[in-house]
């Protein structure tokens, strides 16, 4: 038996030799093959091959050629301007992070470059939709009681663009989806609130609600939370804030908001839902 085995082992490593050299030409030959494919490749070729593919929504592929781009001509205008192609491709193909960083170096790299209000735009626009999901975007849901962590990044994003650039072409759009922003901050403090009346945390509702007062006027959250307020300070037995709240509520709204706060609901506007929808992408 050893005999035999010895016959035929070298048959054998033959054998694997053979398999081995034609997994390595394959290899060889793939890499050549991709290398080839843009070895002649200009920069504007890279660059109007990307646009397409972006264009076409072909995410995945415009970022492969974009970072070409960057990597082969890293000092040319059309390089200068994948850094920013490449953040709304990104931002298209849902990679938030990718994009808040491509934006962030951007914004580093060319401070003056025309487009620069596009990135602070864009930056905050990644912001806005950030968890959106996708039933989000189809069905009527509140966005207000969503983590207000990315809508505060958002808000101040926009307003870093108008401060800075109050001239750009994206502030009018800016300025909307700040007052969306605002009103749904602002209902997530109600939101917040009434979790502590239902739960019978009184003392903690009512300074919630003060902050609202004093940090969210003229939003729809005031009426609902002066009505929280007031029966916050009734469990408390404060009769006279209770009394103080009750007389605002009065004064301002009579005509409006449902009288109880059991009817504490909030529906967004139209307007609203669709901002929230459409992601406006200029």
């Amino acid at each position: 038996m050893s005999s035999l085995f010895t016959l035929f082992r070298p048959a054998h490593y033959i054998l694997w030799l053979l398999a081995f050299a034609v997994i390595l030409f394959g290899c060889s030959t793939d890499g050549r093959k991709d290398r080839d494919e843009y070895a002649d490749w200009t920069a504007e070729q890279f660059y109007t091959e990307a646009k397409k593919a972006l264009t076409e929504k072909r995410y995945e592929k415009a970022v492969k050629l974009y970072e070409k781009l960057e990597v082969r001509y890293p000092f040319g205008k059309y390089a200068t301007q994948a850094q920013l192609d490449i953040a709304y491709a990104r931002y298209k193909n849902d990679e938030p992070d990718s994009a808040l960083a491509d934006t962030e170096r951007f914004i580093k790299l060319n401070p003056t470059h025309p487009n620069v209000d596009y990135a602070y735009y864009l930056r905050g626009l990644v912001n806005y939709n950030r968890g959106i999901s996708f039933i989000d975007r189809f069905l009527p849901t509140d966005s207000s009681q969503r983590d207000p962590g990315s809508a505060r990044d958002a808000y101040r994003d926009f307003d870093e663009l108008i401060t800075k650039f109050p001239n750009s072409r994206y502030v009018d759009d800016a300025r909307q989806r700040m007052v969306s922003l605002r009103n749904n901050l602002a209902m997530y403090e109600v939101h917040v609130a009434d979790f502590y009346m239902r739960r019978g945390a009184y003392l903690a509702a009512a300074r919630r609600c003060a902050e609202i007062l004093r940090n969210y006027q003229r939003t729809p959250a005031v009426p609902l939370a002066l009505q929280v307020m007031e029966q916050a300070y009734r469990k408390l037995e404060m009769k006279e804030l209770a009394d103080d709240a009750a007389r605002v509520y009065a004064f301002n709204y009579a005509q409006g908001v449902p009288g109880q706060a059991k009817d504490l609901v909030y529906e967004p506007s139209v307007m609203e839902r669709l901002w929230n929808f459409i992601g406006l992408d200029k």
